[in-house]
């Protein structure tokens, strides 16, 4: 089944939506919000598939569902822990500075934990203070967990998943390497990002759900234009029941806990760095990616960071070529 969050109050309104997103159906009676949901998920669940099946069959009364009116599928929750499971992008980052990779980080998952008392819409706008930061979009795949004990083992995080969807993890590349160096993490360099207007079941996305991974080209446009096109199921080191048994190797997660991917990469067909769209590569989920290419290749960067006016859009396209979680479309509008 497909969830979404209609915009209301800081956590939302639950509907479920239709395979082909055109149609909504309140879901409030079974719970008011995706978190309620959660907390009770063994009872709501069977009561959310039901409501699915009657919706798609027209016997519920339901209501057009418009992407714009959707705030992220959790507007706000208990935890937002993003890893980089797709190491070819750390590996290329690292290569652009001249620093060596340490072996451990083809074996150890990167993680970190961002802000999640408030997330963007999936249409509303990027706010950007100065432009100077170096703003910048991430396109990756994100899953929302039940609870999950600590400790659990790869096989018990996966059976944890109850939802995936994508995400835009906006960062400020001009403040990340100040704050890196003082050895602490991130935190004024990731703002708030945006997830899809939908979050899907694995078991609604078939073959394109397994191993962990979703597969499937995730489609970046920058103002109109083909970015990228990486293969989210291709090199992805880690996938998410790893990454989910990582974030809970010594504490519990809550229902409601995100757990991130990452910004999706490929290599190239040669082993090294992909090319952008325009010479017949992948092209890449994020602008630093690109630069970095720039870098190793040219000697310098040659794209800007996201400017004033820019647009972003992230999509997922099924087999059917209609779009899977509805898209992120986002504009950079002064802070």
């Amino acid at each position: 089944m497909k969830l979404a969050s209609l915009k209301g109050g800081r956590d939302g309104r639950l509907v479920v939506v239709t395979r082909d997103l055109a149609w909504c159906v309140d879901a409030g009676p079974i719970a008011a919000t995706l978190q309620a949901a959660l907390d009770d998920w063994e009872r709501c669940e069977p009561l959310l598939l039901g409501l699915a099946e009657s919706l798609e069959h027209g016997s519920v009364q339901r209501t057009r569902f418009r992407e714009h009116e959707s705030a992220s599928p959790l507007p706000r929750a208990y935890q937002w822990a993003d890893g980089s499971a797709y190491v070819n992008h750390v590996a290329l980052v690292r290569q652009a500075r001249g620093a060596q990779m340490p072996e451990s980080f083809w074996s150890d998952p990167l993680m970190y934990q961002g802000g999640s008392d408030g997330f963007l819409g999936p249409r509303d706008p990027i706010p950007l203070a100065d432009p100077a930061w170096g703003g910048d979009f991430e396109a990756e795949v994100a899953v929302i967990t039940g609870d999950t004990p600590a400790g659990a083992t790869r096989d018990e995080a996966l059976a944890a998943i109850r939802m995936v969807m994508l995400a835009n993890d906006v960062s400020l590349r001009g403040l990340i390497p100040d704050e890196l160096a003082k050895g602490f993490g991130f935190f004024q360099g990731k703002p708030a990002g945006a997830f899809s207007p939908v979050a899907v079941t694995p078991d609604e996305l078939g073959g394109a759900w397994r191993d962990g991974k979703l597969h499937g080209e995730v489609r970046v446009e920058l103002n109109g234009i083909l970015f990228g096109r990486a293969a989210a199921g291709v090199d992805m080191t880690f996938d998410f029941g790893q990454l989910i048994a990582h974030a809970a190797r010594t504490r519990a997660l809550a229902a409601g806990t995100i757990v991130g991917s990452g910004t999706v990469s490929n290599r190239g067909a040669d082993g090294g760095p992909g090319a952008p769209v325009a010479k017949g590569g992948a092209g890449y989920s994020c602008i630093a990616e690109q630069r970095t290419v720039e870098t190793i290749t040219l000697g310098e960067p040659k794209t800007p960071f996201l400017q004033i006016g820019d647009t972003v859009r992230i999509e997922m396209l099924g087999a059917d070529r209609h779009s899977i979680f509805g898209a992120i479309e986002q504009a950079v509008m002064t802070g």
